[in-house]
């Protein structure tokens, strides 16, 4: 298996080899099961997050194996390249890849587990929650950093933002860091990047004001910008929530 570490975790490589070795029946299983497996480690004082990736299908093992890197791979490179930049993301320890000869199997990407206080998804769900609009005006100015930096985060989810309180303010990490594209962004493509994070008007209209303050944007132009593709975003998935309705309607049917 190959296996690509961290520089400052290079004298714990035989102990972390060992938790992907005995992933399947050691380790704290962690989060949302549904597609992939996360499982939590301590390694001494430290605690690890270990992501393991599920086997492609057939023509992406395919793809995988020669022609596109591993989600485990970019995970670790994107997550290098965000703390060069400045943006919080748990800290990167290692890869590992499982390939035979022509396909691409297993692959997981281990990193400092983090606790945080929150995600954005919370201010979804609880409009009363403590300090809601700094929040919010804090994750927008936290996104405008990302768009600034050339980061174009295609994973830019309610969960995928942790969010830590401090005496000064708010700390912000991106996780689930497979997926993102780096060069130049056009409003549109910054506005198109807030698309998945809401359906509420409200809390499109506060993260609209934010990012003009900070990006000197005219509002109006921001707000229909963001409001567009936020509901453009909507239809397209309450439509294929649709359909997958009606498919397990019929399956059950049978």
């Amino acid at each position: 298996m190959k296996s690509v570490f961290n520089k400052a975790f290079n004298e714990s490589q035989v102990e972390i080899k060992s938790f992907i070795k005995n992933f399947d029946s050691d380790g704290e299983v962690f989060g949302n099961q549904k597609r992939n497996t996360i499982k939590l480690f301590n390694l001494n004082e430290t605690l690890l997050n270990i992501k393991s990736f599920k086997v492609p299908n057939f023509i992406n093992q395919i793809v995988y194996r020669f022609f596109r890197k591993s989600k485990a791979q970019r995970s670790f490179e994107y997550a290098t390249k965000l703390i060069e930049l400045g943006i919080g993301t748990p800290q990167p320890v290692a890869y590992f890849e499982n390939k035979t000869f022509f396909l691409f199997k297993k692959s997981y990407y281990v990193s400092e587990h983090l606790d945080c206080d929150l995600t954005y998804r919370e201010l979804i769900h609880d409009f009363n929650y403590p300090d809601h609009e700094n929040i919010l005006r804090a994750f927008t100015r936290f996104t405008f950093k990302l768009h600034e930096n050339k980061i174009n985060f295609l994973d830019h989810s309610p969960g995928n933002t942790l969010i830590k309180k401090t005496e000064t303010g708010y700390q912000f990490f991106l996780v689930d860091l497979n997926r993102m594209k780096f060069g130049s962004m056009s409003l549109d493509k910054r506005m198109k990047n807030f698309a998945r994070l809401t359906k509420f008007e409200s809390m499109v209209r506060v993260m609209s004001d934010e990012y003009s303050k900070v990006s000197g944007e005219n509002y109006s132009k921001v707000f229909e910008t963001m409001w567009y593709y936020t509901l453009n975003f909507r239809k397209k998935h309450e439509g294929k929530q649709k359909l997958k309705n009606n498919l397990f309607f019929w399956r059950d049917r049978d």
